[in-house]
């Protein structure tokens, strides 16, 4: 299984969105909710090398971006391989 991160806000309408697909492959994630904790938005951003939207997603160390990114790789058939779903 890989590891998959993503960092939420609590009320973000993305986040739950990005969410509900992962939960739909059945694949666990890691959470970091960030809400209000600039400290750990930082440390997001230096990850992500710049994007400070939420959410953004990793698999394996992987940087995949945000929602639509999420969405737009499951639509190609690119998603299942990267979470090695059948």
């Amino acid at each position: 299984m890989p590891k998959i991160e993503i960092y939420t806000w609590t009320t973000c309408p993305y986040c739950r969105r990005a969410k509900d697909l992962l939960n739909r492959k059945a694949v666990p994630y890691t959470e970091y909710d960030i809400t209000g904790d600039e400290a750990a938005r930082s440390k997001m951003v230096e990850r992500t090398g710049g994007p400070r939207t939420v959410p953004q997603i990793f698999i394996d160390d992987r940087h995949i971006g945000g929602c639509d990114d999420l969405h737009a790789l499951d639509s190609k058939g690119e998603l299942d391989t990267l979470l090695k779903v059948a």
